[in-house]
């Protein structure tokens, strides 16, 4: 919580024509960020989840169809984590270490779960809420009024992030935050 980072946590289980831009955004500003795949999704778009990952970006998995995880058996929950993690291994060929539960839905059993396939559950402690369709504006400002040391960023590909996506930015480092991966802000070292 005193660490000067936040993190993005951009969640996939819908589109692509906006990831192009973010991309391309967060390459100028030299931002890595955190992309939670949906299993559907990577079968469907193996060559955007490449471009993802060949970018340096952390790929972590958000279940296989967006599924209410808190309403599953431990079987069935057992398959969403592990199904999306075999074909996104297999698209990328690296080993899936973060998961982030659909709409944020989950059980005691899920992060069990999620930690016996040596994973770390993740949530947000922001959201954009951009699935409303808010301006760039707004959705600034709902950033912006409650970002923090440790902030954990929630967005999806949508047309208001990609459009606000870089004064975003912009106004997350004129804070004094650095914005980097999961992975980095967890670290202990500074």
């Amino acid at each position: 919580p005193e660490k000067e980072m936040v993190t993005l946590l951009i969640n996939v289980s819908w589109r692509t024509e906006h990831i192009p831009v973010m991309l391309e955004t967060l390459k100028e500003h030299e931002v890595k960020a955190n992309f939670f795949i949906e299993g559907q999704w990577s079968k469907e778009n193996k060559s955007t989840l490449k471009m993802i990952d060949e970018q340096g970006h952390l790929i972590g998995n958000h279940g296989f169809n967006h599924t209410d995880m808190a309403k599953m058996t431990a079987q069935q929950i057992k398959e969403q984590i592990t199904k999306t993690n075999d074909i996104i291994e297999a698209i990328i060929d690296k080993p899936v270490k973060w998961f982030a539960p659909p709409s944020g839905s989950f059980t005691d059993t899920v992060v069990k779960i999620a930690d016996q396939e040596q994973m770390e559950t993740i949530l947000w402690t922001v959201d954009t809420i951009d699935w409303q369709k808010p301006s760039a504006s707004v959705m600034i400002n709902r950033v912006m009024d409650k970002v923090h040391p440790g902030a954990t960023i929630l967005m999806h590909p949508t047309p208001v992030v990609a459009e606000g996506l870089d004064r975003l930015l912009v106004d997350i480092k004129q804070q004094g935050y650095r914005v980097h991966t999961i992975e980095q802000l967890m670290q202990e070292t500074r």
